[in-house]
């Protein structure tokens, strides 16, 4: 009997150790802090590239006030774009960048369909710039 109790002591230990490594490797992930760090680095980054690249033909106006709100689970970014002949009343759409709680981002405007432009846990700009150069071209042509 006490060979089989030594056994169990011993697989309780190695149990143990196995496991408390992978306790400490795991880290909680903040989701509205890695959602705020995407919107920050890579839409508002884009946005004001975009507007800086632009400034002549088109206005790019960001709105980060939302985004400054620490308590907020899925924090946004609003935009509108349009051209610079109608800055005494813009006729441009609002676009306002959103992200799920799977951490896909979209794009969304009243009367258009949502898009998505990328992932949180993708740190790349490639699509976001896409879309905002359509919807710089299309703001240009006064569409």
């Amino acid at each position: 009997m006490s060979k089989f109790t030594e056994a169990l002591e011993r697989g309780k230990q190695a149990d143990g150790r196995q496991s408390a490594p992978a306790k400490e490797q795991i880290a909680p992930v903040d989701f509205g802090a890695q959602a705020r760090a995407w919107l920050n680095d890579v839409a508002v980054a884009a946005l004001e590239a975009a507007k800086a690249e632009v400034a002549e033909d088109v206005t790019v106006d960001v709105d980060t006030e939302p985004l400054r709100q620490d308590e907020a689970l899925a924090p946004t970014v609003r935009f509108q774009i349009y051209r610079n002949a109608e800055v005494q009343a813009p006729a441009g759409r609002t676009f306002t960048i959103s992200v799920a709680v799977s951490g896909e981002v979209s794009v969304s405007a009243p009367g258009v369909v949502a898009e998505s432009v990328g992932n949180i846990a993708d740190m790349s700009d490639e699509r976001f710039r896409s879309f905002i150069a359509k919807q710089i071209e299309a703001a240009a042509k006064g569409s």
